[in-house]
């Protein structure tokens, strides 16, 4: 099996901090983000892996390289368009071959592995399986209606959900999804889903399975969920390894090589080698490059070297 990571996204709702650090590098618990995920493929014994990126590739590929460092062999796709994430695991179709794989959407963070599920996928012949998740409020993610652990039906946010299953972001499929994707038109946003392909799937009569996800899951794409996540992989702790001159609250990760000085820093992060003078207290907020600010700075992302609007 071999595994394919999503990273082109642009991670616009973390800018400016984004613009400058493509958001899969964005550091969380001071390591970037898209080192979670090389732990969970490699726990399941995936050392092949595509990383599908987009116009942040030269940064990509500087950061990452061969994946040599972390015991893995990374090769990269260009997703030439932003046109959803079936469209993005198109490109990684050559690389793929005639294997099954395990597609990982980069930002997404879990609290445990999926080495049971691979083997179920591997066991039962299945065209795909799904990480599927229990959730309280369906209607914000694709929903999985199933019958026993076999999925009959997807739906995007539906607004009468008729199941509380959210698909949680991680997929296992065999070479039959190469069939579907010539002849998936783009949704209504114009976009082509992968939830779309899986239901041509199960529309022609594949093996479509759910497999239920019963630990943390967090998408990390806004500010609140970036921290939330950072203050779960911290394991509730502070973790400073730049130095801060300050009160020092609850829930701060300083990054290497920061310097830091504030009347108070708490439900924050400062990313490696900034440089942060705040007169006031710092709150919920992501602080990257220079920065020198009067008064105090409270859920905001900030990055000095960003020079945009």
């Amino acid at each position: 099996m071999k595994g394919v990571i999503l990273a082109a996204g642009k991670g616009s709702r973390l800018y400016p901090a984004t613009h400058i650090v493509p958001k899969p590098l964005l550091p969380m618990a001071n390591r970037i983000t898209l080192h979670y995920a090389l732990d969970r493929l490699t726990e399941m014994g995936i050392k092949d892996i595509c990383v599908v990126v987009g116009e942040n590739e030269p940064k990509m590929r500087a950061a990452l390289g061969d994946g040599s460092d972390y015991g893995v062999n990374l090769s990269y796709v260009r997703q030439t368009e932003p046109k959803g994430l079936a469209h993005a695991v198109g490109f990684a179709k050559e690389f793929v071959g005639d294997d099954t794989f395990a597609l990982y959407l980069g930002d997404a963070i879990y609290g445990s592995g999926f080495a049971e599920h691979k083997k179920k996928f591997e066991e039962s012949g299945a065209a795909n399986l799904n990480i599927v998740k229990p959730v309280p409020d369906p209607s914000r993610f694709g929903v999985a209606n199933v019958e026993g652990d076999r999925i009959v039906k997807l739906v995007e946010k539906p607004k009468n959900p008729e199941s509380n299953l959210a698909m949680a972001g991680l997929y296992f499929f065999g070479p039959e999804l190469w069939s579907v994707l010539p002849d998936l038109q783009p949704s209504g946003r114009g976009e082509y889903e992968i939830t779309d392909a899986i239901q041509m799937l199960i529309d022609r009569g594949h093996l479509v399975l759910a497999g239920e996800f019963d630990d943390a899951w967090f998408d990390t794409g806004t500010l609140d969920s970036y921290l939330e996540t950072t203050a779960y992989l911290a394991k509730g702790e502070n973790l400073i390894a730049g130095t801060v001159n300050g009160e020092i609250g609850s829930g701060v990760v300083i990054g290497e090589g920061a310097e830091l000085t504030c009347e108070k820093i708490e439900d924050s992060v400062i990313l490696p080698g900034a440089k942060v003078s705040v007169s006031g207290v710092i709150r919920h907020s992501l602080i990257g490059g220079t920065v020198n600010s009067t008064g105090s700075v409270e859920s905001q992302i900030l990055h000095g070297d960003y020079q945009g609007e």
